[in-house]
């Protein structure tokens, strides 16, 4: 078992990394090492991590829709009024029921048969969708409407739907005894006429104890101080959420997946803070879930299913896309403030199958349900194809449709290379100017471009300050530069050029030399330059030896 996990971290993280050197989704790369190192081909990984892929499976979906939801903007939702709804439930409606009828033309299925087959295909993986929208966040394509937002609030509503149709059809389809409900007054409600009732009843329960569970980790996490650094924020979090699926497995009254959605989302309104250091967590834990997901995903394909129904699986999954969900991204945009190209992008950015797909594309199969083995073709069909083809083309034709607007760093994670310059002199203070920088670069993880604008020739002082340098940045990357002219011009221009976020430079104030550093170097950086200056007021006669 342990092997397994290191064929699986390791892999996974290196094929994806060539993937995306190679301008390829790194999932395409993680899925291909699932296949290779799976059952139907190299079979390296352990029967018992194989056992488990269910709950591991669990485990990183749910922290990729707690990402989702901490990166949800109400404002954004507001904006977009009913639509972020109506992608709820309309483009996988009409997409499964579009799905069912060409079954029944193509693979002659009936129609149960063939909505059950379209609930399974036509829904959205949140592991491709919600890091491709947070990515879009990131960079600003499409928040000034809140597209984004709709889409990752859309995707989950749909699975909630159409996982309730599924286990409806399933218990129809298997013959079981489906519970139906008797009223006081005698009145007998089948399942199918339960159904509205259960999706209220499973959205309105998720969205409570979301509520709850984050009034509970606000209260644990800021307000009683159980945790002491970041880590363990998220690590409680985690728990929390996790709980939440579990719970929802045992008792399938409420949606544990948009309960922890949910929970995300009302942790930025009840803490911000506190929101940002879980955002920075579980960025940290996607990164594991992400290998662990996609790799055990692949996996569980099995390829010698396909068999002879892929073409016609091609032409399902062209319809349902083209025909059904189309329909339902139009009448999920009517009346908003959308442009074409905005709703065109909904075609890239809300079609990925990968994760529900793989969750439950074999069930039909395992209970006996006939066409069960063609239903998982077509299940691991639309994985092959929508989940490389959705990672790529989000970020690909976002440019294309959508417009760039101001990034939110309350509702995503900004993170960017972060650079600091020191400008230091060999007769001045750089000691403590360079303590000041390795200081602020500890913690923001930042490097450092140290800065000595040569005055005079005197080689054995600046090798003095490159090996005080050396010392004191000794943990830190740096870059040591010399150039010659003038001194705050010099400054300001190195900043510019290398993209710094802060100038840090020394305040010195005995002796003629001195009094000319403060005065005409000090004073006149703080002048021209558009970014933060750092003054370190230095003890003196610090010179280095």
């Amino acid at each position: 078992m342990l092997e397994s996990i290191i064929w699986i971290g390791l892999m996974g993280f290196f094929v994806g990394q060539i993937a995306r050197r190679m301008h390829v989704p790194a999932l395409v790369g993680m899925v291909l090492v699932g296949v290779v190192l799976g059952p139907h081909l190299g079979n390296v990984i352990a029967p018992e991590v194989l056992e488990a892929a269910d709950s591991l499976r669990a485990i990183a979906v749910m922290v990729i829709l707690m990402k989702a939801g901490l990166g949800l903007d109400r404002e954004k939702l507001a904006q977009q009024g009913t639509v972020a709804l109506r992608l709820g439930f309309l483009p996988a409606a009409c997409e499964a029921i579009v799905i069912a009828l060409a079954s029944m033309w193509l693979l002659q299925f009936d129609l149960a048969t063939g909505l059950l087959l379209g609930c399974i295909i036509g829904a959205e993986s949140p592991a491709v969708i919600v890091p491709g929208m947070l990515r879009l966040k990131n960079l600003g394509w499409g928040v000034q409407k809140g597209i984004p937002d709709a889409i990752l609030t859309g995707s989950a509503l749909s699975d909630v739907l159409l996982l309730l149709v599924f286990s409806l059809l399933l218990a129809f389809l298997s013959r079981s005894t489906a519970a139906g409900m008797t009223l006081p007054g005698g009145l007998t409600l089948s399942p199918l006429q339960l159904l509205p009732f259960q999706i209220m009843l499973q959205i309105g329960l998720g969205v409570l104890l979301g509520w709850l569970v984050a009034r509970l980790l606000a209260s644990l996490l800021v307000k009683q101080n159980w945790t002491q650094n970041a880590v363990q924020d998220a690590l409680v979090a985690a728990g929390f959420a996790l709980l939440l699926v579990v719970f929802a497995a045992d008792f399938p009254l409420f949606s544990g997946y948009l309960a922890v959605m949910t929970t995300g989302f009302f942790l930025i309104e009840m803490d911000a803070p506190l929101a940002r250091r879980l955002r920075g967590g579980f960025d940290s834990l996607w990164v594991i879930a992400e290998i662990v997901l996609f790799v055990l995903l692949g996996a569980s394909i099995q390829l010698t299913v396909l068999g002879h129904t892929w073409l016609i699986g091609l032409v399902i999954l062209a319809i349902g896309t083209l025909i059904g969900r189309s329909l339902g991204w139009y009448l999920s945009t009517v009346g908003s403030n959308w442009t074409w190209k905005e709703r065109l992008f909904l075609l890239p950015g809300n079609s990925a199958k990968a994760t529900v797909q793989a969750a439950i594309g074999a069930i039909p199969l395992a209970q006996g349900i006939e066409g069960g083995e063609t239903i998982l073709a077509l299940a691991v069909l639309s994985i092959l194809v929508t989940a490389p083809l959705g990672a790529w083309a989000i970020p690909t034709f976002a440019p294309k449709l959508l417009e760039r607007g101001e990034v939110d760093p309350t509702k995503v994670s900004v993170s960017r290379q972060i650079v600091l310059l020191a400008a230091v002199d060999t007769s001045c203070f750089a000691t403590q100017v360079l303590t000041k920088v390795a200081e602020l670069a500890r913690r923001s993880e930042a490097e450092v471009v140290v800065l000595h604008v040569i005055q005079s020739d005197d080689p054995l002082g600046v090798e003095r300050l490159q090996h005080e340098t050396k010392r004191v940045l000794a943990d830190i990357r740096y870059r040591f530069i010399t150039t010659y002219g003038s001194i705050p011009e010099e400054i300001v221009r190195i900043a510019q050029d290398h993209g710094v976020a802060e100038i840090v430079l020394g305040k010195c104030g005995h002796g003629l030399l001195d009094e000319i550093w403060v005065g005409s170097v000090s004073q006149a950086v703080l002048e021209s330059s558009t970014l933060p200056v750092v003054v370190v007021k230095a003890e003196p006669g610090a010179v280095i030896d």
